[in-house]
């Protein structure tokens, strides 16, 4: 009852010392509790309630996964996640899982999840009778001479019992008889050694044998027993026993000790002479089998050897009795104690138990997030027994200590990121204080997963796309990629164009496919009409939330030659190409006829026109300049020569395929007085395909940027500032600068006339010449004498 109440004290003190560890440590570690249980208990049987002793909350065990995670007897036990009981899975034999009379202890590791607690639970497996005390051997023979003296001892198997405490040999009990009582020794190991001690003195002649019953009996409630039984043979004198030259024997042997090495020698001397002083050894009776295995006794010597391994963890002190025995009738001997005490070397590693509780953590995880539990030991003892342990270097792992001794934990220590290092080989190093040290490496593999924590990029932001115009409408015409550092659908890229809804928006006649980034256009584009634009895409991933990013296409429409030269001048009444022209026969050579002007809506070598004959009435007449279309001619007329000629002006451009268009002149030589008289004529003629022209000019004009309109306004009033008064109603040529044309209407007295000409650069001088670009205009309203109105456009030619 005394022991009962004590040690429930004791247990109370316990739980309240790791109470106190508990609120001390908080979620970092946990706490411990104790429960003790009797061995053989049922299978089911409740150990104890750990949620309700640890305080947690029953109804987010499952949640928090509420189990088991180490200890090499977890599976003895299991714990209920509905209710928090632990209870015992397995039938538990306590003398299978501990050897020798310490406390039978097992430990466990139970651990719950968000947040992390790891708490130790240690079960003490208590003792029950379940055994009765064995001797190694049914009979023990004894052979006493008669002379013995009473007092004399001699030493008697003892029994074993695997039980401990209170249940294991408790006492022993001889039989009723005349000659011996029973002594009981202390081993020094926490049991009794009985000896059988002579009380008096025997003889030989009344008796030659003792027939005695030696009883073993155990602590139980009922308690339970073992016999041994005992003859004694009494023999002959031999009346001097072997001496031990010591009481007691003791030496250290360090572990390890080579098969052979001679640990000790025994030294008995006997008196007497012949064959009763001869001395032999032996081990004694009572020895464990494993002391056998391990030392060799040389019967002769004395001498005890090494023979099995010797192990400072398995044992550190082994106790031995060595009898000596003489050779007389009957032999006599003596028991010489010998202590032989092992000495620890630094021969164990350190091991290491790595409980991963993540083998995968986010890259978003932060700091101090544990991944993972490692407890560290050593068998070794001492200095030798003393573990350090570490992780690799710089990596963004840490280990931290627990305020358990030899247990830690791996967390995080700093931001993680995939796209820098996705796997992490963690390698735990424990190496011991020994000399020479001895270290264990264990390797952690962990996997960093993705987040959507990286937006696509484009490279570069700007893009340039120059797409030859009249391209095929629903044909691809560019393609856009970007990329995701991200993984899987975080890496997974859309794309779409951005729209902005105006009128003038050209992303409208654009569509991408939003998988592969691949641009189609839903029209063809004109140069003529749209020369450059630009739009976004937008490259969004699939994470969640997803990002995204832009790029900013910039499209450059390229010529093509697709357009014909147009024929200015000369045009007739319907439309057609077609001009007359009249010159007096009295011109002379070089005399500019009229000019051919033409126009093409393309650029560059697409848009650069020449002129050349295609038919002419008579080629020593006439002549066409290729590059502006002037028609001069080349000699004097004479009588002979013909009153018409028409010719046939074909303009053609420079593109890869040239395009062209064919104008006809015809060419009337008259008097010269006819020619003054047709003048009036022709202003008439002129003055209708004036309206004409001037209505294809406005649609013209409508496409020039206003750059151009300020020219225009400069150009009015430089000609404007000119004097216009002068006495002939013929022009010279000005200088030309290109295929286009302007007109300029301007008076002379009574008369109104257009000059129709080649571009004239600023600064050039209207002075009296050749007629052949002045057409007499008929007077439609009054303006004053000397008034000019100039109409100038680069991009069309104007009458």
């Amino acid at each position: 009852m005394g022991d009962g109440g004590q040690r429930r004290r004791w247990e109370y003190w316990w739980v309240i010392q790791n109470v106190s560890l508990l609120l001390c440590f908080g979620e970092k570690v946990s706490a411990q509790i104790r429960y003790s249980i009797p061995e053989e208990v049922k299978e089911g049987s409740i150990v104890g309630n750990v949620a309700k002793d640890l305080d947690l909350d029953v109804s987010t065990l499952v949640e928090r996964r509420f189990r088991i995670v180490s200890g090499s007897e977890d599976s003895l036990f299991q714990v209920n996640q509905n209710n928090g009981a632990l209870y015992v899975h397995k039938n538990i034999d306590r003398e299978e899982l501990c050897d020798g009379n310490n406390a039978c202890l097992i430990n466990l590791k139970i651990a719950v999840e968000n947040p992390l607690e790891i708490h130790y639970v240690s079960i003490e497996i208590t003792d029950i009778n379940d055994h009765s005390p064995i001797f190694p051997e049914k009979d023990q023979y004894l052979e006493m001479p008669e002379n013995t003296f009473p007092g004399a001892r001699f030493e008697l198997q003892t029994a074993r019992d695997v039980d401990v405490g209170i249940n294991s040999v408790h006492l022993y009990k001889l039989g009723q008889n005349a000659h011996f009582e029973l002594q009981l020794i202390d081993s020094g190991e926490g049991d009794k050694i009985p000896f059988l001690i002579l009380q008096k003195q025997l003889d030989r002649e009344q008796n030659t044998k003792h027939m005695l019953l030696l009883t073993a009996l155990d602590g139980g409630n009922p308690p339970k027993s073992g016999t041994l039984n005992i003859t004694v043979t009494v023999l002959d004198v031999n009346d001097n026993r072997p001496i031990c030259s010591q009481d007691e024997y003791s030496v250290t042997l360090p572990e390890n000790a080579l098969n052979g090495t001679i640990v000790l020698r025994v030294n008995a001397t006997d008196a007497d002479d012949g064959p009763n002083g001869v001395v032999e050894y032996t081990l004694g009776r009572t020895i464990k089998r494993k002391i056998h295995d391990i030392f060799e006794l040389d019967h002769v010597t004395g001498e005890i050897q090494v023979k099995g391994q010797v192990d400072f963890e398995v044992k550190e002190v082994y106790r031995l009795n060595v009898q000596a025995s003489d050779k007389g009738q009957p032999p006599t001997s003596v028991d010489c104690r010998v202590i032989i005490k092992i000495g620890d070397v630094n021969d164990n590693q350190p091991e290491i138990d790595v409980t991963s509780l993540y083998n995968t953590v986010s890259e978003d995880s932060k700091p101090g997030t544990v991944i993972s539990l490692i407890s560290v030991t050593d068998k070794d003892s001492g200095i030798n027994g003393k573990v350090i342990a570490s992780i690799s270097e710089d990596i963004s792992f840490e280990l931290k200590p627990s305020f358990q001794e030899n247990v830690y934990s791996i967390a995080t220590k700093g931001r993680l990121d995939r796209e820098l290092v996705s796997h992490y080989d963690i390698t735990i190093t424990a190496i011991d204080c020994g000399q020479p040290p001895l270290s264990t490496f264990k390797t952690l593999s962990v996997q960093i997963s993705d987040v959507n924590d990286n937006s696509p990029e484009f490279s570069p932001k700007t893009l340039e796309l120059y797409l030859v115009e009249n391209n095929v409408p629903g044909a691809s015409i560019f393609a856009v990629s970007a990329s995701d550092k991200d993984l899987n659908e975080n890496a997974a890229i859309s794309y779409h164009i951005v729209r902005e809804g105006t009128q003038n928006d050209m992303a409208s006649f654009l569509n991408i496919d939003s998988d592969n980034g691949h641009i189609s256009a839903l029209k063809s584009f004109d140069f003529e009409i749209l020369k450059t634009f630009q739009f976004q895409v937008v490259a969004t991933d699939s994470g969640t939330p997803s990002l995204s990013s832009n790029v900013t296409v910039n499209v450059f429409i390229m010529d093509q030659n697709d357009n014909a030269p147009v024929i200015l001048y000369p045009v007739s009444a319907n439309g057609s190409a077609e001009g007359v022209e009249e010159i007096p026969r009295n011109v002379n050579a070089g005399h500019l006829v009229t000019k051919v002007r033409a126009y093409d809506a393309d650029i560059g070598y697409n848009g650069w026109l020449l002129f050349s004959l295609q038919e002419v009435t008579d080629h020593s007449l006439f002549a066409l300049d290729r590059y502006t279309g002037q028609i001069r001619t080349l000699r004097s007329f004479t009588e002979t020569d013909e009153a018409e000629h028409k010719l046939v002006i074909l303009v053609k451009d420079n593109g890869n395929v040239s395009l062209s268009a064919t104008a006809t002149v015809k060419i009337n030589v008259v008097e010269p007085k006819e020619a003054f008289a047709a003048s009036d004529v022709k202003s008439s003629v002129k003055d209708e395909e004036e309206n004409f022209v001037t209505f294809y000019l406005i649609i013209t004009l409508g496409s020039v940027s206003a750059l151009f309109l300020i020219s225009i306004i400069v150009l009015i009033v430089m000609q404007c500032s000119k004097p216009t008064d002068y006495s002939s109603k013929y022009l010279q040529d000005v200088n030309y600068d290109g295929t286009l044309c302007h007109s300029i209407q301007y008076r002379s007295g009574d008369k109104r006339y257009m000059l129709v000409g080649p571009r004239m650069s600023t600064g050039s001088t209207i002075v009296p010449g050749s007629n052949g670009n002045t057409l007499v205009l008929p007077e439609h309203r009054s303006r004053a004498s000397g008034e000019v109105i100039a109409v100038h456009d680069s991009g069309a030619e104007t009458l």
